[in-house]
């Protein structure tokens, strides 16, 4: 039956239908006359909207990266037994199972070719039968006694195969219904009128020609087919030996049928889900076992295989197999998790999308390390320089600063490639290509910040914060160790790389750096160049560059190799990474939408100088000012006047909040929204009441980054000090200022100056770090307590000993 509810009326209307032989030749089956229908006619069939994608490419290789995946045009999906199935194991999962089949039409409806392996109808006939054997012991128990005792009853063990036999049908039947509330016709190969696939189903010439013709004729038809083992008869014996050659595998479960169905039907994709995450290094659930990422062929001699799963016939053994197999024939091949309640809702689209899913089989080995061993040896590389004397992490920043100076050409040569790309290709803005370039002075600056950071950090890592004496002879301290592995994504600014190398350098942390393609070749030189410093004292591998094609939302996957992800880019970047992030914690800030508010009592001189330095002395810094705030009563006076030609002349373009607009007869163009961050030679003007109405506007409107009031009036300034909310609040100063530099806290080695800012980011949370963030923000603590034989019990009433808790002097460490 081919969907008969969605496919026979159609054809019975147009008195065309005829009977064929089905695969095995002994099942008669409706098929229409003409099979090879036009898009047009299959896309009649839905009623969700048919969405075309370019999805053609020549099957034979496999894809060699996850992110080709999103290319697939044909697709199965294997569902395992564990995934279809309940806990109890007596009948289905049918919240799964729906989700299953609403992502599978989701993909069908783009365009795509989609099949299905099934298992199922074991579980699904043990139900049945479970049940009629309670309602057929019940009717009899009812007449031998008159009274119903199901407790009492002992259900016998079903045999696999009846169940099966049992189920077929009603596996079939719900299927059916599922597709149809997306409008998508599903051909089901195991009904009582339908073909179960067996061995010689692939190994008879005629019958393998027989499966394929009908089922690229499904597929044309925008119909979903669902396969199956025939699980109700005894296997036929295997003709061949297993698994040698793309030509020859034995169908004995459900993992060999998938992948002979996909080298068949010369598939671009194969997705396995089972009830684990994907293929670890050693059996799941045991210490030290490893998710693996990609694997390759040849690297089974490093797995582990455990036991199978509870149900089903294969395990995770025989998935690999069948995978490797379906990948010599040149179909990838992901298995993921198909049964997990956060993730299997969408762990098919996941996988097709691209996405750091489950383990990825790939015939491509990557030269480099994966993204994940770049992590551990970051982790590694990082504890030994937290291990080193202060005085080395110093020499290695030293160092790094005069390779800044030495290699100047070269670093240039590698930037100015990454301009004349950007140029050709047209796709960055001008505020983005300036801070894409690197100049003579620019590298001047970043070796000057780090030489600043080498003499004053030998203060940072181990600095005693507290010592307390807890009881005689029992000393605690508090001081500051690494975070430990730092993520820093950062866009199109390459002098990123070296100012957060040498903040991780000094505070003694692991660091993965992730930079925009656009920098490709000044990163490439920059890394370089820090791992030659680093080298010096052969801590080379705590700084990595990940060049690998990770997606930026798969890196915040790796909960348990980052500990503090720092973005610097675009508040798009920032969002996506906070959204992205899973139990790691993001440390920026989403917007830079920085706010001066001119007061009624202003100084003339002060506000042209203030607004100007904030607006145009570089307006792409997450510090510029992007709204100006206007006290009412100052609108048409010489001051306003002054500050409206200030702004034509440094050729500022105007937008008018709503208030302001009201006021004008002929209004520059009205702003579309109070939260933007123009980045560029723009601004908002707004008019309010107050110091508290501007206080009130900036709370709405604002991103508690930097904001700044005139006046000359001093109790409305502490005022507005005391009262606004945002990370750096300023009286008569630009907001240029929120930059650690330019804070003078260079002492503590916090801080590095540059033309782009100073620290490794700034911070509009508000725990661990707020405001411009540098070592003292990459730095957490730890206790140390010294003790002699000390016990707990020996402080209880009935004890000899007595707390203290008295406060010790801290020791002063030489930092020259």
């Amino acid at each position: 039956m081919l969907c008969r509810a969605a496919l026979l009326p159609s054809l019975r209307s147009s008195g065309q239908f005829w009977r064929q032989t089905d695969v095995a030749g002994s099942h008669p089956c409706l098929l229409a006359p003409n099979l090879v229908l036009r898009n047009e006619s299959a896309r009649g069939w839905s009623n969700i909207p048919f969405i075309t994608v370019p999805l053609s490419r020549t099957h034979g290789k496999s894809f060699a990266h996850r992110s080709e995946l999103k290319h697939a045009k044909r697709i199965v999906v294997k569902l395992g037994s564990a995934v279809v199935t309940r806990g109890d194991e007596c009948g289905l999962a049918l919240g799964r199972l729906a989700s299953i089949v609403e992502q599978v039409s989701m993909l069908q409806n783009q365009g795509r070719e989609m099949m299905i392996v099934t298992s199922g109808a074991v579980a699904f006939g043990k139900q049945r039968l479970r049940h009629e054997i309670l309602l057929s012991q019940s009717v009899r128990q009812a007449l031998h006694s008159g009274q119903n005792q199901l407790k009492d009853m002992a259900i016998p063990v079903l045999e696999a195969r009846a169940c099966a036999a049992a189920g077929q049908s009603g596996l079939m039947a719900l299927y059916e219904a599922m597709f149809t509330q997306y409008s998508i016709c599903a051909a089901q190969f195991f009904s009582s009128f339908q073909i179960l696939v067996t061995n010689l189903d692939f190994h008879d010439e005629q019958k393998r020609r027989n499966l394929n013709g009908t089922l690229h004729e499904l597929l044309r038809m925008n119909i979903v087919p669902i396969i199956n083992t025939n699980d109700a008869v005894v296997p036929p014996p295997e003709p061949n030996s297993d698994l040698q050659g793309v030509n020859v595998i034995s169908v004995k479960d459900n993992d060999s049928l998938a992948a002979r169905l996909a080298v068949e039907m010369k598939t671009d994709l194969l997705i396995v889900l089972s009830d684990v995450e994907g293929l670890f290094d050693s059996p799941p659930g045991s210490d030290d076992a490893k998710l693996i990422d990609i694997f390759y062929p040849g690297d089974q001699q490093s797995v582990t295989f455990g036991t199978k799963s509870r149900v089903g016939m294969g395990g995770m053994e025989a998935k690999v197999k069948a995978a490797l197999w379906a990948l010599q024939g040149g179909t990838s091949v992901v298995i993921a998790n198909g049964t997990h309640p956060k993730i299997s809702g969408h762990v098919i689209t996941d996988i097709v999308e691209g996405k750091k899913v489950g383990t990825f089989f790939s015939e491509v080995k990557p030269a480099g390390p994966t993204v994940e061993q770049q992590a551990e040896m970051a982790r590694t590389g990082g504890r030994s320089l937290a291990a080193l004397q202060p005085e080395q992490r110093a020499e290695i920043i030293y160092h790094l600063a005069d390779l800044l100076t030495d290699q100047r050409e070269e670093i240039l040569q590698a930037n100015k490639k990454d301009l004349e790309e950007a140029e050709h290709k047209g796709r960055l803005a001008l505020p983005l290509l300036k801070r894409l370039s690197l100049s003579t002075s620019k590298l001047n600056s970043l070796a000057i910040g780090l030489r600043q950071i080498a003499a004053s950090s030998q203060d940072s890592v181990g600095r005693v914060l507290r010592r307390t004496r807890v009881a005689k002879d029992l000393e605690l301290e508090q001081v500051t160790v690494p975070i430990g592995v730092l993520l820093v994504i950062f866009e199109s600014r390459p002098d990123c790389l070296p100012q957060v190398s040498a903040l991780a350098i000094a505070s003694g942390n692991g660091l993965l750096l992730k930079g925009g393609k656009e920098a490709s070749h000044s990163n490439q030189i920059l890394h370089h160049l820090t791992q030659e410093a680093l080298s010096m004292h052969g801590v080379k591998d705590a700084v990595q560059l990940v060049n690998t094609r990770e997606e930026v939302e798969d890196l915040c996957r790796l909960d348990k190799l980052i500990d503090l992800i720092i973005p610097r880019g675009s508040s798009q970047l920032v969002r996506d990474i906070q959204k992205s992030a899973r139990g790691i914690p993001v440390m920026g800030h989403s917007e830079g939408i920085c706010h001066v508010y001119v007061d009624l009592e202003a100084s003339v001189e002060k506000v042209t100088r203030i607004v100007r330095d904030s607006k145009c002395e570089y307006p792409a810094a997450c510090n510029a000012l992007e709204t100006l705030l206007i006290h009412r009563d100052l609108l048409r006076t010489p001051i306003f006047d002054q500050i409206i030609d200030m702004l034509r002349v440094e050729q500022v373009k105007v937008h008018a909040g709503p208030k302001f607009a009201s006021y004008l007869t002929f209004s520059p163009s009205e702003v579309k929204s109070l939260r933007t961050e123009y980045g560029d030679l723009e601004c908002c003007i707004e008019v309010v009441d107050s110091a508290q109405d501007a206080i009130e506007h900036i709370h709405k409107y604002g991103s508690s980054h930097t904001d700044v009031i005139i006046t000359e009036n001093e109790k409305t300034a502490e005022f507005f000090l005391q009262h606004l909310d945002s990370a750096c609040v300023f009286w008569n100063a630009s907001t240029r200022f929120s930059d650690g530099y330019r804070f003078g806290l260079g002492k503590g080695a916090r801080w590095v100056p540059c033309a782009a800012g100073a620290e490794v980011g700034i911070s509009t949370s508000r725990i661990h770090a707020r405001g411009p963030v540098g070592i003292e923000g990459l730095l957490t603590t730890k206790w140390l307590l010294r003790g002699e034989n000390h016990i707990v019990s020996d402080f209880s009433e009935q004890g000899s000993m007595k707390y203290l808790h008295e406060n010790l002097p801290i020791p002063q460490r030489n930092s020259n």
